[in-house]
C-alpha cells in the first residue's frame, strides 16, 4: 500500500477555510467533516486571513505589478538566450 500525497483544489481549501472562519464548527468537527487534519485547516484559515488583509490593503495589486515586471524580464532573457543558441548552432554547423 502506497501513501500517495493528496492534493486539494483551491476551491476546496477556500470552502474549508471559510467554514473555519465562520466559527460555527470546531476545528475537530471540520476535520472529520472534510477528512483533513486540524493543523491543515488552521494553516488554510491563516492563509485566508492573510489574503483577505492583502486584498484590502492593496498589496495584491503591488505583487501583481511586480510579477508582470518579472515576467517581462524573463521573456527578454529567453529571447536573448534563443538568439545566442541560434548563433552558436550556425557557427558549429559551419565547422
Amino acid at each position: 500500500m502506497s501513501n500517495k500525497r493528496r492534493r486539494f483544489t483551491a476551491e476546496f481549501k477556500a470552502r474549508v477555510a471559510l467554514d473555519a472562519l465562520s466559527g460555527e464548527h470546531t476545528l475537530s468537527e471540520l476535520a472529520s467533516k472534510y477528512g483533513v487534519h486540524t493543523n491543515q485547516i488552521s494553516q488554510w484559515k491563516k492563509q485566508a486571513k492573510d489574503q483577505i488583509v492583502a486584498g484590502f490593503s492593496g498589496k495584491a495589486k503591488k505583487n501583481q505589478h511586480n510579477d508582470e515586471a518579472h515576467i517581462k524580464e524573463l521573456h527578454a532573457k529567453i529571447g536573448q538566450l534563443l538568439i545566442e543558441k541560434d548563433f552558436l548552432q550556425q557557427a558549429f554547423a559551419k565547422i
